[in-house]
Protein backbone atom coordinates (compact mmCIF):
# COMPACT_ATOMS: atom_id res chain seq x y z
CA UNK A 1 0.00 0.00 0.00
CA UNK A 2 1.17 3.51 -0.83
CA UNK A 3 2.80 5.44 2.01
CA UNK A 4 0.32 8.28 1.93
CA UNK A 5 -0.49 10.65 4.78
CA UNK A 6 -2.99 8.27 6.37
CA UNK A 7 -0.67 5.25 6.19
CA UNK A 8 2.17 7.15 7.84
CA UNK A 9 -0.24 8.47 10.49
CA UNK A 10 -1.29 4.90 11.37
CA UNK A 11 2.32 3.66 11.39
CA UNK A 12 3.51 6.39 13.74
CA UNK A 13 0.43 7.38 15.75
CA UNK A 14 -1.67 4.24 16.30
CA UNK A 15 -1.10 4.36 20.09
CA UNK A 16 -2.37 7.95 20.08
CA UNK A 17 -5.48 6.96 18.12
CA UNK A 18 -5.98 4.10 20.61
CA UNK A 19 -5.61 6.50 23.56
CA UNK A 20 -2.48 4.75 24.87
CA UNK A 21 -0.27 7.82 24.40
CA UNK A 22 -0.99 11.54 24.42
CA UNK A 23 0.83 12.31 21.17
CA UNK A 24 2.82 11.11 18.21
CA UNK A 25 4.93 12.70 15.51
CA UNK A 26 5.71 11.75 11.94
CA UNK A 27 7.62 13.12 9.00
CA UNK A 28 5.58 13.62 5.85
CA UNK A 29 6.99 14.61 2.50
CA UNK A 30 4.95 16.46 -0.11
CA UNK A 31 5.43 19.17 -2.70
CA UNK A 32 1.78 20.16 -2.38
CA UNK A 33 1.49 22.40 0.68
CA UNK A 34 -2.14 23.20 -0.10
CA UNK A 35 -3.00 19.49 -0.10
CA UNK A 36 -1.25 19.03 3.25
CA UNK A 37 -3.18 21.98 4.71
CA UNK A 38 -6.46 20.48 3.42
CA UNK A 39 -5.58 17.08 4.92
CA UNK A 40 -4.75 18.59 8.31
CA UNK A 41 -7.97 20.65 8.29
CA UNK A 42 -10.05 17.63 7.21
CA UNK A 43 -8.54 15.34 9.85
CA UNK A 44 -9.05 17.97 12.55
CA UNK A 45 -12.74 18.24 11.61
CA UNK A 46 -13.16 14.46 11.65
CA UNK A 47 -11.06 13.65 14.72
CA UNK A 48 -11.98 16.59 16.97
CA UNK A 49 -15.15 14.86 18.28
CA UNK A 50 -12.87 12.01 19.43
CA UNK A 51 -10.57 14.40 21.29
CA UNK A 52 -7.77 14.31 18.69
CA UNK A 53 -5.96 17.15 16.94
CA UNK A 54 -3.48 17.27 14.05
CA UNK A 55 -0.93 20.04 13.63
CA UNK A 56 2.12 20.70 11.47
CA UNK A 57 4.92 21.63 13.88
CA UNK A 58 7.61 22.25 11.31
CA UNK A 59 7.81 22.51 7.55
CA UNK A 60 10.49 23.13 4.98
CA UNK A 61 9.48 24.33 1.52
CA UNK A 62 12.98 23.54 0.23
CA UNK A 63 13.02 19.85 1.25
CA UNK A 64 9.21 19.47 1.18
CA UNK A 65 9.37 17.70 4.55
CA UNK A 66 6.97 18.40 7.38
CA UNK A 67 6.71 17.24 10.99
CA UNK A 68 3.09 16.39 11.70
CA UNK A 69 1.96 16.11 15.32
CA UNK A 70 -1.14 14.13 16.30
CA UNK A 71 -2.32 14.55 19.88
CA UNK A 72 -5.10 14.00 22.37
CA UNK A 73 -5.69 17.40 23.83
CA UNK A 74 -6.98 16.15 27.21
CA UNK A 75 -4.03 13.77 27.70
CA UNK A 76 -1.50 16.38 26.59
CA UNK A 77 -3.10 18.94 28.88
CA UNK A 78 -2.69 16.52 31.79
CA UNK A 79 1.03 16.19 30.98
CA UNK A 80 1.59 19.92 30.52
CA UNK A 81 -0.25 20.95 33.70
CA UNK A 82 1.93 18.70 35.87
CA UNK A 83 4.02 21.06 38.00
CA UNK A 84 7.16 18.94 37.64
CA UNK A 85 6.84 18.96 33.85
CA UNK A 86 6.22 22.71 33.87
CA UNK A 87 9.31 23.23 36.03
CA UNK A 88 11.36 21.15 33.60
CA UNK A 89 10.04 23.07 30.58
CA UNK A 90 10.74 26.42 32.28
CA UNK A 91 14.29 25.19 32.95
CA UNK A 92 14.54 24.40 29.22
CA UNK A 93 13.55 27.98 28.37
CA UNK A 94 9.80 27.68 27.87
CA UNK A 95 7.52 30.42 29.17
CA UNK A 96 4.49 29.44 31.19
CA UNK A 97 1.40 30.43 29.18
CA UNK A 98 -1.12 32.73 30.87
CA UNK A 99 -3.51 29.78 30.85
CA UNK A 100 -1.29 26.91 32.06
CA UNK A 101 -3.48 24.31 30.35
CA UNK A 102 -3.26 26.02 26.95
CA UNK A 103 -1.81 23.27 24.76
CA UNK A 104 -1.66 25.59 21.75
CA UNK A 105 0.65 28.05 23.52
CA UNK A 106 3.01 25.25 24.61
CA UNK A 107 2.99 23.75 21.10
CA UNK A 108 3.71 27.13 19.52
CA UNK A 109 6.84 27.39 21.67
CA UNK A 110 7.87 23.85 20.69
CA UNK A 111 7.25 24.63 17.03
CA UNK A 112 9.46 27.73 17.23
CA UNK A 113 12.24 25.67 18.80
CA UNK A 114 11.96 23.03 16.09
CA UNK A 115 12.15 25.68 13.40
CA UNK A 116 14.67 28.08 14.89
CA UNK A 117 17.07 26.14 17.13
CA UNK A 118 20.31 24.75 15.81
CA UNK A 119 20.01 21.76 18.13
CA UNK A 120 17.06 19.40 18.18
CA UNK A 121 14.88 20.15 21.23
CA UNK A 122 15.02 16.84 23.09
CA UNK A 123 12.38 18.05 25.51
CA UNK A 124 9.98 17.11 22.71
CA UNK A 125 9.78 13.74 24.49
CA UNK A 126 7.55 15.36 27.11
CA UNK A 127 5.17 16.46 24.34
CA UNK A 128 5.14 12.88 23.02
CA UNK A 129 4.19 11.43 26.38
CA UNK A 130 7.53 9.92 27.30
CA UNK A 131 8.13 9.69 31.06
CA UNK A 132 9.84 12.83 32.33
CA UNK A 133 12.59 10.70 33.92
CA UNK A 134 13.41 9.27 30.48
CA UNK A 135 13.47 12.70 28.83
CA UNK A 136 15.73 14.09 31.56
CA UNK A 137 17.88 10.94 31.47
CA UNK A 138 18.32 11.25 27.72
CA UNK A 139 19.33 14.91 27.96
CA UNK A 140 21.67 14.42 30.93
CA UNK A 141 23.32 11.34 29.38
CA UNK A 142 23.42 12.66 25.80
CA UNK A 143 21.44 9.61 24.71
CA UNK A 144 23.84 7.12 26.32
CA UNK A 145 23.65 4.91 29.44
CA UNK A 146 19.98 3.98 28.93
CA UNK A 147 18.55 0.90 30.65
CA UNK A 148 16.66 -0.22 27.53
CA UNK A 149 15.64 1.06 24.14
CA UNK A 150 12.31 0.68 22.38
CA UNK A 151 10.04 3.45 21.15
CA UNK A 152 12.43 5.77 23.02
CA UNK A 153 15.45 5.37 25.30
CA UNK A 154 14.38 4.51 28.84
CA UNK A 155 16.40 5.31 31.93
CA UNK A 156 14.27 3.64 34.62
CA UNK A 157 12.99 0.12 35.20
CA UNK A 158 13.86 -1.78 32.01
CA UNK A 159 11.19 -4.47 32.50
CA UNK A 160 8.41 -1.91 32.91
CA UNK A 161 9.66 0.01 29.87
CA UNK A 162 9.83 -3.17 27.77
CA UNK A 163 6.25 -4.07 28.74
CA UNK A 164 5.09 -0.61 27.72
CA UNK A 165 7.03 -0.74 24.44
CA UNK A 166 5.51 -4.16 23.68
CA UNK A 167 2.01 -2.76 24.28
CA UNK A 168 2.68 0.13 21.88
CA UNK A 169 4.18 -2.18 19.21
CA UNK A 170 1.22 -4.57 19.47
CA UNK A 171 -1.24 -1.69 19.13
CA UNK A 172 0.55 -0.44 16.02
CA UNK A 173 0.61 -3.92 14.46
CA UNK A 174 -3.11 -4.44 15.10
CA UNK A 175 -4.04 -0.98 13.80
CA UNK A 176 -1.91 -1.46 10.66
CA UNK A 177 -3.53 -4.83 9.98
CA UNK A 178 -7.03 -3.39 10.43
CA UNK A 179 -6.22 -0.30 8.35
CA UNK A 180 -4.74 -2.34 5.50
CA UNK A 181 -7.81 -4.59 5.53
CA UNK A 182 -10.09 -1.59 5.04
CA UNK A 183 -11.00 -0.25 8.49
CA UNK A 184 -11.03 3.57 8.24
CA UNK A 185 -9.00 5.69 10.63
CA UNK A 186 -12.13 7.28 12.02
CA UNK A 187 -13.31 3.87 13.25
CA UNK A 188 -9.86 3.10 14.68
CA UNK A 189 -9.72 6.35 16.64
CA UNK A 190 -11.02 5.80 20.16
CA UNK A 191 -13.23 8.53 21.60
CA UNK A 192 -11.86 9.89 24.86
Amino acid sequence: MERNFETVMIEQCAPVLASLKPAGLFRYETRDCADLARRVKNWNEQLQPKGLRVRVLKGCVRTHQYLVYVYRESMLRAVLTDETVQGFLRQEGYHLPAERADCTAWLTQLSRRLCCSEEFPHEIGVFLGYPLSDVVGFIENSGRNFTCCGCWKAYGDPQAAQRHFAQLRKCTAVYLRLFHSGTPILRLAVAA
